[in-house]
């Protein structure tokens, strides 16, 4: 079940803390899901970091995915696991971990959004939505209206990602996406926790506009 909003994506180079420390502070700010993405470590520091991850996520009830490793997943107890394009087949990787855990895509068209869909994903990011840095390697951004097509043609969760912030959230839910998805914006910052309710405050304050706007007028 995929029953949180705000989906923090790790990147261990961007923290001013230990990362163990930097996702402690973003549960404590109210993360309910944290997908572990270090790509450049060996396998066996990954698992000894997703064992710690798993222990620390239990403690605030939130939920772990693995990025790629389904092995990594299953061996440290995670909640399921995030593939990107060049992953092994979502099809793949629920014969490995069952229909017990969950899994995540990321994509970047409506294309690869829609095979994800009939691929037997739960959910997925799509991005990224606009400029930033850590995003440039996959083209220019899709943009808000494609984020509006997607909503429009598929029916799991959507996550948007890339340059999303507290100013320019509201119009990534607008598009009918199910929730943002986030790294620096929240481990790169100063004070983790703080930066956390933060975003989680103004999704909040996104939904009561939202749906105020899109009430009936008498």
């Amino acid at each position: 079940m995929v029953d949180f909003r705000l989906y923090l994506i790790t990147d261990r180079h961007v923290t001013k803390k230990p990362l163990v420390d930097a996702v402690r502070l973003a549960l404590e700010g109210g993360v309910r899901a944290v997908q572990l993405r270090e790509k450049d470590l060996p396998v066996r520091e990954l698992l000894a970091l997703a064992k710690d991850m798993r222990q620390l996520t239990s403690e605030y009830r939130a939920k772990l995915f693995i990025n790629d490793r389904a092995d990594v997943a299953l061996a440290a107890g995670a909640d399921g696991v995030h593939v990107g394009g060049m992953s092994i087949p979502i099809a793949a990787v629920r014969r490995i971990v069952g229909n017990e855990m969950l899994i995540g895509a990321s994509t970047h068209s409506l294309n690869e959004a829609k095979t994800a869909q009939d691929e037997g994903a739960d959910f997925i990011t799509f991005g990224p939505i606009f400029e930033t840095e850590s995003k440039k390697k996959y083209g220019a951004p899709v943009g808000l209206c494609e984020l509006k097509k997607l909503n429009n043609n598929t029916s799991m969760p959507v996550f948007g990602l890339g340059g999303v912030k507290c100013g320019n959230l509201i119009r990534v839910l607008g598009c009918g996406a199910h929730g943002i998805s986030m790294i620096s914006a929240i481990l790169a910052a100063d004070d983790v926790k703080k930066a956390a309710m933060s975003v989680l405050e103004a999704m909040r304050l996104s939904d009561k506009a939202i749906c105020e706007c899109c009430a009936p007028r008498e």
